[in-house]
């Protein structure tokens, strides 16, 4: 099978050539592409790699009939409307650690050209003007650094300013006092930084919480002279509130790197001497540029060719190994969630998964997604996907439990679903055996042992002498060859099931004339191709 690539911004043949060494793509490299053009054509692309100039809005998403996944060269995704690609079960990957170093390091020359003045007075001496007085900076040395977020960049960003014999203080909502305590730096509240720190930097996310947060109340409580740095995203800081602390001399200065509106050309912050600006740049090195193009390109191939991605921003990751523990289990949720829905035929309200014994110990939300969709898909079709499932689940008001337990219940692992619809409630456990693939070993409240794939029956009738033989007798006269057959009851002549595999889809009419069987209470037929 061939996929199409489409690459709308600039990105190195260095980064690429992991797609250009596959061997079941065609990529077209267009970046002069406008707005309207991409939706024009965009359903013709099965991957769409993006660095930060090109908008994948809602309006273009829903344009993309064809699209599977979004690869961002680059950290942040804010020009991808996440939502809309989940809804559409359209996985997005991204880069997280190809330019950490880059951004860092960009933040610490900002951080070192604001403190110097170095912007400016190189300025000056071009228009032949030898003012030391005027540029006087200040030291690093025993400042205090706030750094507001301290992911994998304000992590790097921590460890460079203590090489400066700076003082380091952080607010992250993640950051405990072990971990502070690991790296050498104090921690406080948003507040208590902000009103501590000498220069501050910001290196959070740009999320709804997150903008303007460094905003007229946040300069109110800053020390006076503070210095200001944003190589992280532009909308963090508000730009007004940040002009007007400047020109009253609450900020002694700022650098900037993002903006709310790129480019970033005609604002009355650059006719500020004190701001010290470079057009998003944080990334941009030969090495990071290289490093997250080839890291997307990878997941991108790997996703298409029907693998698991390391980078998933939509679709939570697992560690190798941890991946390696859950893999196998994949198939057994998928299927025991079909073959529920089929069971119940209606729509399910809710959900509830037990998983049990070794299954205990794992990560196991990627088998509820599966599960999930297992379910879903009859309902929903092929619109439903690993991205989507619990999103559509809770879109169309279906509850999800998950619950685990180390008790083993008979096997070394158990996974137990049931499904309450508005008239009746099922279950279904399955589990792995080694050598054998998956089973389902319960229905109900009877024990089986079944494959769950090809053409199944399920029966519930009466136990009575001969049901099984009639049974038999009807189904070789329509020409139908059982392959394996399961009974279990609940008590003598009292009620039982039956599951049956055949060699073929049991039609219709072969379905009723079972169901007319005296003793036949009611007949399923269930599909697994």
């Amino acid at each position: 099978m061939s996929f199409k690539i489409l690459i709308s911004d600039p990105l190195s043949e260095e980064g690429i050539y992991p797609l250009r060494q596959a061997n079941n793509v065609n990529i077209v490299m267009d970046t002069s592409l406008s707005a309207e053009q991409l939706e024009e054509r965009i359903h013709e692309f099965d991957a769409l790699l993006v660095r930060s100039q090109t908008q994948v809005t809602r309006s273009l998403i829903s344009k993309a009939t064809n699209l599977k996944i979004i690869g961002r060269a680059g950290v942040g995704v804010d020009n991808i409307d996440l939502d809309a690609a989940t809804e559409h079960g359209i996985i997005v990957v991204n880069a997280p650690n190809g330019n950490t170093n880059s951004a860092a390091e960009h933040t610490m020359a900002m951080l070192m050209a604001l403190s110097r003045n170095i912007p400016q007075a190189y300025h000056a001496l071009k228009n032949q003007k030898w003012d030391r007085k005027k540029y006087v900076g200040v030291e690093l040395k025993n400042k205090t650094l706030g750094i507001v977020g301290l992911g994998r960049i304000g992590v790097e960003v921590a460890t460079r300013a203590k090489g400066q014999r700076m003082n380091v203080i952080a607010f992250d909502p993640f950051l405990t006092e072990e971990k502070a305590e690991k790296l050498g730096i104090g921690y406080g509240t948003f507040e208590e930084v902000i009103k501590q720190a000498d220069f501050i930097t910001v290196h959070t996310p740009l999320l709804k919480e997150t903008r303007h947060m460094i905003n007229a109340q946040a300069f109110s409580l800053m020390k006076d002279g503070v210095q200001i740095i944003n190589c992280a995203r532009g909308g963090i800081i508000d730009e007004d509130a940040l002009y007007d602390a400047i020109l009253s001399g609450k900020v002694a200065g700022a650098a900037l790197d993002v903006f709310e509106q790129e480019p970033f050309m005609d604002h009355k912050l650059l006719e500020l001497p004190e701001v010290v600006a470079t057009p998003h740049l944080g990334a941009s090195t030969v090495e990071a540029q290289e490093s997250v193009a080839i890291d997307v390109s990878h997941d991108v191939i790997s996703f298409l060719n029907g693998d698991m991605v390391k980078n998933p921003v939509n679709l939570p990751s697992l560690p190798k190994e941890e991946l390696a523990k859950i893999e196998p289990y994949f198939n057994l949720a998928e299927r025991l969630g079909e073959f529920l829905i089929e069971l119940t035929k209606e729509v399910a309200e809710e959900i509830s998964i037990s998983y049990s014994g070794e299954l205990y110990e794992m990560d196991v939300k990627a088998l509820t997604r599966n599960l999930v969709k297992g379910i879903l898909k009859r309902h929903l079709g092929s619109n439903v996907n690993d991205v989507n499932a619990l999103f559509l689940a809770e879109r169309n008001g279906i509850t999800v439990n998950e619950n685990k337990t180390s008790v083993l219940k008979g096997f070394t692992n158990l996974i137990s679903v049931e499904i309450k619809t508005k008239s009746k409630q099922r279950t279904v456990g399955g589990t792995l055996l080694n050598g054998f693939g998956p089973r389902i070993v319960r229905v109900d409240n009877y024990h089986v042992d079944v494959t769950p794939e090809g053409h199944m029956v399920v029966i519930q009738h009466i136990d009575q002498p001969g049901v099984v033989g009639r049974m038999g007798t009807m189904l070789a006269k329509h020409n139908v060859n059982i392959a394996t057959m399961q009974v279990d009851r609940s008590d003598i002549g009292g009620n039982a099931i039956m599951m049956l595999t055949i060699d073929k889809h049991l039609e219709q009419d072969a379905l009723e004339e079972l169901k007319n069987l005296e003793e036949i209470k009611d007949v399923i037929a269930i599909d697994l191709l």
